[in-house]
């Protein structure tokens, strides 16, 4: 065996925040409302108080305009307004034009085939003038420090709803600590201090302060949940008070590492061993004390088997667990336990309502002929029955939880044993797109099917997560994960966060071929590139259009059916 040079392990705060923060700064927040009152007592020795205000946190200065937090953008952290004041655009909230994301028109079938054949002679060529100009917005700032701003804040208060944050007040921290888009844009109305909180922080704060869990529980419930139940089906029918009541009990939990993408592929290979891993949400054969939303990550539902488990399928957002029993028990004086197993799929943010609050709110409402329909088509409500599937199923579920495939919801999925090589999509990917293919037709492959290494457009997308423009964000018409290249600075978040290695940075040309560069610098200007899923073409992806013996298809992984198919065709 090699013996490898000696290296000292990874710290939490091997890299802080912000680098700069000095003992003034740490000073001054320790004295802030939010943090006096708290006791450093209760944080453990190798956590301290002073350590995650000092490591997680870093205080930002906006000037009049700056967008601090997009809608739609995955955040990771919360803010504190220290100093100015914000604006909250309420719905229905700016365009995404508006918003600095950039989205072509969608294209006609004759423009589509001349867009076809205008290859550039260069890779990566960037047409002349691709300044960043959106409708409203403009970028000022360099590198990390780049700001999207509204050129003109008065108009969108004149035009938009907004509500005003006062300096003490909190924001972002519900989509910070459970990852879910931002449900607002918020903006500096005026030049504003902050204080930036980044997830690890909130978390910990959370989890050894009690009064400040009660405010952030208190704040969700108050902006968010109650919002969130009117869309569950099962809750559509109670008034705004029955709902107030439910929120009321509902209780907020998170499994599993919010940071799995950098983490899941380190040498787990083994489907059991990548189950034995997974925190458990609910054990099966345990009391059925709650109905389980998942409210965002991923869960498997399996069930035990000697001492093995049986991947069953994956929950994830807007999912349910636990009706079927909670069901049964309402009808039977034999009560069941929960016959199958959740657990955590790297992270689950999960909202659990209580079995006495179902059996006062829900279960009354389903009876009769709704409850007779519900039976018949439980798969709309919850993952949780074990249904018998074909061995190849079983066996691609369980290459597709190990390798997180699940997140996707147009995986690129190729069938060898019909591939002929001939290179038809490759060649239909580089003619959509200047002549530079946005995927790459090799990767994992589990028999003879291969995961191409081209973006899934996940659910979780943790690419979106920190990019200071909002440069890769999702397509407002289809939901497609595509990026602004105006806007985008070459600062390589996404493509280091994406778990799936499906984001390459290359160096762009002008129309001559030369590599452009930064006037200041002098070094190559990089961007991001992607597959974004041909969203301004008709007729859909064009590598899965070409393919001429049906061998490549874009699957979304949660649409078994779909999957089964294709997978059987």
């Amino acid at each position: 065996m090699l013996a490898g040079q000696p290296i000292s392990r990874p710290k939490r705060w091997d890299n802080p925040f912000d680098s700069d923060l000095t003992d003034e700064d740490l000073a001054r927040i320790l004295e802030l409302p939010l943090f006096n009152q708290m006791d450093p007592g209760r944080f453990p020795a190798h956590l301290p108080l002073t350590g995650i205000v000092r490591n997680d946190m870093r205080i930002g200065v906006c000037e009049r305009g700056d967008i601090l937090v997009r809608e739609g953008d995955y955040g990771n952290s919360a803010f504190l307004v220290l100093e100015g004041s914000v604006a909250v655009i309420l719905p229905p909230g700016l365009s995404d034009q508006a918003r600095g994301n950039t989205v072509p028109d969608k294209l006609g079938w004759l423009e589509a085939a001349r867009h076809y054949f205008q290859r550039a002679r260069y890779p990566e060529v960037r047409p002349p003038g691709g300044k960043f100009n959106t409708q409203g917005t403009a970028l000022r700032g360099k590198d990390s420090k780049t700001r999207v701003y509204l050129k003109d804040p008065d108009a969108i208060k004149r035009l938009h709803s907004v509500v005003i944050l006062q300096a003490g007040e909190l924001f972002g921290e519900v989509a910070a600590l459970a990852r879910t888009p931002r449900n607002s844009t918020i903006f500096a109305e005026e030049p504003v201090k902050v204080l930036e909180i980044r997830w690890q922080g909130l978390r910990d704060l959370r989890r050894y302060v009690e009064s400040f869990r009660q405010q952030i529980d208190g704040l969700y419930r108050e902006r968010n949940l109650v919002t969130h139940l009117k869309e569950i089906n099962l809750f559509s029918h109670l008034s705004d008070t029955q709902l107030q009541k439910v929120a009321q009990s509902t209780l907020f939990e998170s499994y599993g590492n919010f940071d799995w993408h950098t983490e899941f592929n380190i040498g787990r290979t083994n489907s059991q061993q990548n189950m034995a891993m997974e925190h458990v949400i609910a054990e099966q054969g345990s009391y059925p004390d709650g109905l389980l939303f998942i409210r965002s990550g991923f869960a498997v539902v399996a069930h035990k088997i000697n001492n093995g488990k049986k991947t069953i399928s994956v929950a994830s957002n807007g999912d349910i667990f636990g009706l079927e029993e909670l069901l049964h028990n309402s009808e039977s004086d034999k009560e069941i336990p929960y016959q199958n197993e959740l657990g955590a799929l790297g992270y689950a943010d999960v909202l659990r309502v209580p079995t006495l609050i179902v059996e006062e709110y829900v279960l009354p409402y389903l009876s009769n002929v709704r409850k007779r329909a519900l039976r018949d088509n439980l798969k709309q409500f919850q993952n949780t029955k074990l249904i018998t599937k074909p061995s190849n199923y079983s066996d691609f579920m369980e290459f597709s939880v190990d390798h997180r495939y699940i997140n996707g919801t147009a995986t690129m999925l190729i069938d060898s044993d019909r591939c002929t090589r001939c290179d038809e999509c490759v060649h239909a990917c580089a003619n959509s797109h200047g002549g530079n293919p946005r995927f790459v037709r090799h990767g994992k492959q589990h028999e003879h099917y291969i995961v191409a290494n081209a973006c899934m457009h996940c659910v979780d997308p943790v690419c979106m997560i920190g990019c200071p423009t909002g440069a890769i964000h999702r397509s407002q018409r289809n939901g497609e994960v595509v990026i602004n290249d105006a806007s985008c600075i070459g600062c390589a978040t996404c493509a280091n966060s994406c778990p799936y290695d499906n984001i390459r940075m290359v160096e762009v040309r002008d129309v001559k071929g030369d590599v452009l560069v930064d006037d200041s610098s002098q070094a190559p200007i990089m961007k991001a590139t992607k597959c974004d899923l041909c969203f301004n073409l008709p007729g859909g992806p064009a590598c899965e259009r070409a393919c001429p013996h049906d061998a490549l298809k874009r699957v979304d992984m949660a649409d078994s059916e779909a999957l089964m198919k294709w997978l059987n065709r």
